[in-house]
């Protein structure tokens, strides 16, 4: 028997499946995965289905934490490798954050007509109005050597915690404004303790499991 339940949060503009993975443990440590945000970063995808490979594999695995993965966020932009969903609109920017703005149409971080407007965030705040996690890692991957465990709300401790494993700088900031998006809407807002691993593009899928496996792990037993 496969360990841990397998559910459909809802399904994205082109009608794809958008699934969840639900690894039993204590609610009150309920760590949430998501990856695939962005169609073009496949990388993060590699990792939220490795890890529930592992998860699946390995019970311990998941002791002392609840686990819920959402390895593919945006199946749309996933199947195109672009980095929009099917109405071109930037997952990452379209939550109804206090700061969402309106951009053009053009952008490659268009956040959408208005907040909320697209399935694929529907999605992601069900999840985490329904599993209520105490802590989020998001999984991307960024250029220029800006790789980072980029925190939001009350992250900066396990963004710590994490980089005395996977060695990444520990940062507030990205470097550029992100209106709309989640971990605005998660961490800022909602005050959970929010992560955006920012893996290197330069490094392979391979790389990057091997690098970040232990700062994994370590989200599930971070006080």
């Amino acid at each position: 028997m496969i360990f841990g339940m397998t559910f459909t949060l809802g399904r994205s503009v082109e009608g794809r499946a958008i699934d969840a993975y639900a690894f039993p443990g204590p609610a009150k440590h309920t760590v949430l995965m998501l990856g695939g945000f962005h169609g073009d970063e496949p990388k993060s995808v590699f990792l939220a289905r490795r890890w529930i490979d592992l998860l699946r594999a390995d019970r311990a695995a998941s002791d002392g934490a609840r686990w819920v993965v959402v390895p593919l966020v945006n199946p749309d932009g996933y199947a195109k490798r672009k980095r929009r969903n099917a109405h071109q609109v930037d997952i990452n920017r379209n939550f109804p954050t206090r700061n969402w703005t309106r951009t053009s149409r053009r952008s490659r971080m268009y956040g959408g007509p208005s907040p909320a407007s697209e399935p694929e965030t529907e999605a992601v705040m069900r999840v985490v109005k329904r599993y209520r996690p105490s802590r989020i890692v998001t999984i991307h991957s960024i250029g220029d050597d800006r790789y980072c465990n980029n925190y939001d709300g009350p992250g900066r401790a396990l963004a710590l915690a994490m980089r005395r494993h996977n060695r990444y700088p520990v940062t507030a900031s990205i470097g550029y404004a992100t209106p709309g998006s989640f971990g605005a809407w998660a961490g800022v807002e909602h005050n959970i303790a929010t992560v955006t691993l920012e893996l290197p593009l330069r490094h392979s899928p391979k790389r990057c499991w091997e690098d970040n496996l232990q700062a994994l792990l370590c989200a599930a037993s971070w006080p």
